[in-house]
């Protein structure tokens, strides 16, 4: 009797404690409100295309809050029937399920495993975590039923529905319905309602994009479920026939993942720091994008990488592939790589010629020349004689580009490649001018825009606006004033080049069909190939090479490279109009030979085999560096912030080279040789020219 009065007085505690509990529970409980913010399960970022596009969610996906009369009730029924039948009538624990799994156990040897109610489970997901404990078991029962006697069965079903997690990062069946079938939950079918409800057992072995067959299969089980509950009949379940649920393919977002890698960082300095979901609006063209990773597949050398950077005229990036594959090597080519530019590096050096005076018709002597020991040579190991500089640049002759270099100061052109947005060191030795320095592909890029913008500086950007889930906007990118690098001549003039290098030089391979001006690159034994360019107000940079910088038999700016431009390209600007340039170039009198023709941009010493330069770019054979005078990324720079040094400044770094008193050679056809030192006809007043 004494036992069975303990046993009763314990029973009522016991009943006094777990009212106080939920009593308790529910006061801490937060508000309905609180809850459909969701904030409590990370923050959601949702990356898109310049057409809105969603390129790639991070963080957990959440969808559209749908209240409870939104909600299919084919949606309600098969979640009820699959997870939780007695819902309606449970106080949040279910009395008979508990007792029915106690019973198995002690009957049948089974172990205690009482599945959760829809309740459990939401207090489970918002307040707890899935460990087994006895512990956890019972805080989620107390919760369970402070849930509810705080909100109504049809609260907690919404709040359960917009909550719980299906896979893939989505959270909410309008997350899951948008994922898997391309469309918001309050359209869903009975089929497609019975693939969701069978995701909540588990999401990651039947989610429709992993495994589309056991999808189907669950959901044929949570239809017959629902038929033997009663929540719909017999007929209806097998009118839904899952095989015919279309379920939404996944975007590759392969290549894409490069570009995004390199835009969302820049988020830190965009916007102040924030946990609730937002949208991220970007430059890039899906169209694009994809044709820039397909010209980067087709081409790009067995063994080789590849990347490439489009820039608007803007400087909103199009398109950017940093590698071959993501998945198989996230490193980004295209903005962290540094690689010697080869040749693309001469559009500083004739950028510094024309501001100095010079003119596209100007003429200059192509002969041996030796700067402070160092001996370029050409690549067809010939010299042509009196040339213009237009037909100089298109040919890419080395002895040419050396002498400009000694004529304007190699410092001016390293000022010159920083002012047009070169980030990486620069060295200033005379082998400089072969683009021996290291560059980025986005900063060449970069430079070869701002031409294209006659001059005007262009900055690259990824990001146009951040807006959170409700609409306020957290940022809108606005255009910088206009920065001038150089006159608009200057940029015409430098423009002009560039077409003939595209028209008859060595970047034939990347004609379009349209106005295009650009320049190749192709470095000591070809370890790098590039071409740069621009058309119709989009500017595209392509390398390729590998990443241990062994060299590629066949590798040169002028194919690989220039064949995926001329691929990209074709498609990207094929909806733009066509734009003339305000230069217009003549047809040339001259003719690659065929050594040019594959050979044209590499460089080569005055041995005509051998590397000229070392694996650092530094010049073979020469002095030391500090024995040569010339200041090693060191440019000089004026207190009024011109970045032009006096000439004092020159002829003290870099005193006038020593020609060699030999008579340049002949051509082997030969023509007409004007005077090098006599002012050109076009020229409005005589000018130095380098003899």
């Amino acid at each position: 009797m004494g036992i069975i009065k303990g046993l009763a007085y314990a029973a009522v505690l016991s009943l006094l404690a777990l009212i106080v509990a939920v009593a308790v529970a529910v006061a801490y409980l937060p508000s309905y409100g609180d809850l459909t913010k969701r904030s409590d399960l990370g923050q959601m970022i949702r990356v898109h295309a310049a057409n809105g596009q969603v390129l790639v969610s991070m963080g957990p996906s959440f969808g559209q809050w749908l209240t409870y009369d939104r909600i299919p009730a084919e949606m309600r029924a098969a979640m009820i029937s699959t997870e939780d039948r007695r819902f309606r009538s449970h106080i949040g624990i279910d009395p008979i399920g508990i007792a029915r799994a106690i019973g198995s156990a002690l009957f049948k040897g089974h172990r205690v495993s009482a599945t959760s109610t829809i309740t459990q489970q939401l207090a489970r997901n918002i307040f707890l975590t899935n460990n087994r404990s006895f512990g956890r078991k019972a805080k989620e029962a107390i919760l369970a039923l402070a849930l509810e006697r705080k909100f109504s069965k049809d609260q907690i079903l919404e709040l359960y529905l917009n909550r719980v997690y299906f896979g893939g990062g989505a959270y909410g069946i309008d997350a899951a319905s948008r994922k898997f079938f391309g469309h918001g939950a309050d359209h869903l079918s009975l089929g497609e309602a019975a693939i969701i409800a069978g995701l909540v057992k588990a999401p990651s072995n039947y989610s429709p994009t992993a495994d589309v067959e056991a999808a189907r299969s669950r959901s044929s089980v949570v239809l017959e479920t629902m038929a033997r509950n009663g929540f719909i009949t017999p007929e209806t379940a097998a009118a839904a026939n899952p095989a015919q649920v279309r379920i939404q393919e996944t975007t590759n977002q392969n290549s894409v993942r490069y570009f995004t890698d390199w835009a969302l960082p820049q988020l830190d300095q965009l916007i102040d720091q924030t946990t609730e979901p937002i949208d991220v609006w970007t430059t890039l063209d899906p169209g694009m994008q994809v044709a820039a990773d397909k010209a980067i597949r087709a081409n790009a050398p067995d063994g080789a990488q590849g990347a490439l950077v489009a820039i608007d005229r803007d400087g909103a990036v199009r398109a950017m592939v940093g590698g071959k594959d993501y998945v198989s090597s996230i490193y980004n080519r295209a903005t962290q790589a540094e690689r010697q530019p080869g040749s693309a590096f001469k559009l500083f050096v004739y950028l510094s010629a024309l501001e100095s005076g010079m003119k596209p018709t100007d003429t200059i002597v192509d002969e041996p020349v030796t700067i402070d020991g160092w001996s370029p040579r050409n690549s067809t190991r010939t010299n042509l004689g009196p040339v213009s500089l237009r037909e100089a640049f298109s040919r890419s002759i080395n002895t040419v580009s050396a002498k400009i270099g000694a004529q304007v100061g190699f410092t001016t052109i390293a000022d010159m490649a920083r002012r047009f947005g070169i980030t990486t060191p620069i060295a200033t030795y005379p082998s400089m001018v072969l683009g021996t320095s290291d560059v980025r592909v986005i900063d060449m890029a970069r430079a070869f825009a701002s031409v294209q913008a006659k001059g005007v500086a262009v900055t690259p950007y990824g990001i146009r606006r951040v807006v959170t889930a409700d609409g306020r906007m957290l940022y809108q990118h606005e255009s910088e004033d206009e920065r001038v690098l150089v006159a608009p001549w200057v940029a015409a003039e430098m423009t002009d080049l560039l077409q003939s290098a595209v028209l008859s030089g060595t970047g034939r391979a990347a004609q379009i069909g349209r106005p295009v001006a650009g320049k190749t690159g192709t470095t000591t034994s070809n370890k790098d190939g590039w071409f740069i360019g621009f058309s119709s107000g989009l500017t595209t940079a392509v390398w390729m090479g590998r990443d241990d910088a062994r060299p590629i038999a066949g590798l040169q700016g002028g194919t690989a490279p220039a064949r995926a431009f001329h691929d990209f390209m074709s498609v990207a600007v094929a909806n733009r109009p066509v734009e003339q340039f305000e230069t217009q170039v003549p047809i040339p009198d001259w003719q690659l030979t065929p050594e040019e023709e594959m050979f044209g941009d590499q460089a080569v010493d005055e041995n005509g085999v051998a590397p000229m330069v070392d694996e650092n770019g530094l010049p073979l054979g020469s002095p030391p560096p500090q024995d040569q005078g010339y200041p090693q990324q060191q440019p000089m720079v004026r207190p009024d912030g011109t970045g032009e040094p006096t000439q004092q400044e020159l002829d003290q770094a870099f005193p006038p080279p020593q020609q060699p008193q030999q008579p340049p050679p002949r051509r082997p056809q030969p023509r007409p040789q004007p005077d090098p030192l006599a002012p050109t006809p076009e020229a409005p007043e005589p000018r130095p020219h380098l003899a």
